[in-house]
């Protein structure tokens, strides 16, 4: 009976993690740190940047799939209850009017010898290039947004991007939160398997990139 007991416990954890996402996903071994961050404090930002327009996809998006898909151009996107690490990022910033897919492919046609040749690819796709983590620390350094990677936590101000490298070897991109830990810390709005979180998970692994968009008015 308590062989059975154990056997359906298990089974019961397995059957959760699939649903949300979790026991399929590349980040599964890192999902212990999704643990909820109960104590914050703001920092100060402006009401509409880019870590308040992410924070809107927790709850939201609650799924990690990073199936290619064929997408509508210009602001296409896989349906919003699912998406990578990339997707926080490309929906954040289509609230403050700049559309990654539109943008990444533009350039990519231009000056398509300055991007990574990872996939084998001979020609630039608009239903992926964007959602490449190398693609947008190419093209965020080409427009001008790269700052230095430090290990100060003060030299990260509310949405700000950067990129990190997990263990097991796969890039990943997160927005810095204007909310931060009491020990001040800033938090990070991210998809790491488990759909959109916020959590402290800023030096969690090493930083590849900081970058801080520059929003032109019209």
């Amino acid at each position: 009976m308590k062989r059975l007991l154990t056997l359906l416990i298990v089974a019961i954890v397995l059957a959760i993690l699939a649903a949300g996402g979790l026991y399929l996903s590349p980040y599964a071994p890192y999902v212990r740190q999704y643990l909820p961050t109960i104590f914050y404090r703001n920092l100060q930002a402006e009401p509409d940047n880019l870590a308040a327009m992410a924070r809107r996809q927790i709850g939201v998006t609650v799924k990690y799939d990073p199936a290619y898909e064929k997408l509508s151009y210009p602001g296409g996107d896989v349906p919003m209850e699912r998406g990578v690490c990339t997707d926080v990022v490309i929906r954040a910033l289509r609230l403050k009017g700049v559309d990654l897919q539109q943008l990444v492919h533009e350039d990519m046609s231009r000056h398509f010898s300055s991007y990574p040749k990872n996939w084998g690819l001979k020609r630039p796709d608009r239903n992926i290039d964007h959602r490449r983590v190398p693609n947008l620390q190419v093209y965020f350094t080409r427009r001008g947004w790269s700052l230095p990677v430090t290990e100060n936590p003060a030299d990260y101000k509310p949405g700000d991007i950067v990129t990190c490298r997990t263990q097991n070897g796969r890039p990943h991109i997160m927005i810095v939160s204007d909310r931060a830990t009491l020990s001040g810390t800033p938090m990070v709005i991210h998809n790491m398997g488990n759909g959109t979180r916020e959590n402290p998970q800023l030096f969690t692994f090493p930083l590849t990139g900081h970058y801080r968009p520059i929003y032109h008015k019209p």
